[in-house]
């Protein structure tokens, strides 16, 4: 999963789980928590506490001990409730060989029935089209990975779009196989259709400096029926992602890594200019801008399948 931090210490009633985020390739909400201790039966009642008030998709529980017990649980969990919630267990150890440093292992311990098959990428009983998105995204992941360190991502969803965080929440690089075109993008997405509005609004104040930065032009989408904003570049000609791969991964790949130069030192400060919206207008008693990071229904991007 490529996760994008939400919160820490996210209120659930009397409660509070650890973090929470969102799985950019899953559009949905994840609760990680965290013991240092064995495992114990409060915590396993919490995550489920956690799943129902924050609407989760997947809970990870994190110890350097899973009792047995818990796993089984997790797995029953998974087998009652099948792709609905996952639930993960997670083993933290440190390993050490020869005279190295200690370094941290995560093993999983519990997870989905299905978890491995995916991993594994393998494209059971998809169509011929999925597949095809399938393929293209696994190599454009693992060369944004090794050669650019872009993503820590690993494997891929049957889909024809995909996301990489930013490092600003809410706001995160796009891919998308649109009715349009090969479509490469910054998506704006912070929960909250004010707070994107001025996001965007401070990023094309410097559209001049942007676009000559990056060498050509965008399209700057405020998308009025839509919560979230986009600009994007769409690549020119055919899209065939069956036969046209290494073609349309060079483009895809260049286009991003501009996008990052460009737009990543711009991120911070036009988040930062929206709260101060948000905080001038509170002073004033107006309540249009809301915080960037409040949770919401998960909204996938426009054109996705």
């Amino acid at each position: 999963m490529d996760l994008e931090l939400i919160r820490r210490e996210a209120s659930v009633g009397d409660f509070s789980a650890d973090l929470v985020a969102r799985d950019l390739n899953r559009d949905r909400v994840v609760v990680i928590e965290n013991q240092l201790n064995p495992t114990d039966h409060t915590h396993l009642g919490q995550l489920i506490t956690y799943a129902a008030g924050l609407d989760a998709g997947a809970v990870v529980r994190v110890s350097p001990q899973l009792r047995e017990e818990h796993c089984q649980a997790l797995d029953w969990l998974n087998r009652r409730l099948g792709s609905s919630l996952e639930f993960f267990g997670v083993a933290i150890e440190v390993i050490q060989i020869g005279s190295s440093l200690p370094a941290v292992n995560f093993r999983l311990a519990a997870f989905p029935n299905d978890w491995g098959r995916q991993v594994k990428g393998r494209p059971d009983n998809l169509s011929g089209r999925r597949t095809a998105y399938q393929v293209y995204f696994q190599s454009l992941i693992d060369a944004l990975r090794d050669k650019h360190r872009f993503t820590n991502a690993r494997t891929r969803q049957p889909q024809n779009w995909h996301h990489f965080p930013s490092g600003v929440a809410g706001i995160g690089y796009g891919v998308t196989f649109s009715a349009n075109g090969l479509r490469a993008e910054l998506y704006i997405d912070a929960r909250d259709a004010d707070t994107n509005a001025a996001i965007f609004e401070a990023l094309s104040a410097e559209r001049g400096t942007i676009e000559q930065e990056l060498g050509f032009e965008l399209s700057w989408e405020f998308l009025d029926d839509r919560r979230a904003c986009r600009i994007a570049v769409y690549r020119d000609g055919p899209s065939d992602v069956e036969t046209d791969r290494e073609t349309l991964l060079t483009w895809t790949i260049e286009k991003l890594l501009k996008f990052r130069g460009s737009f990543g030192p711009r991120l911070r400060p036009a988040l930062a200019k929206a709260q101060a919206a948000f905080s001038s207008n509170q002073s004033e008693g107006a309540s249009t801008f809301h915080h960037g990071e409040e949770l919401g229904a998960p909204v996938r991007p426009a054109d996705a399948a």
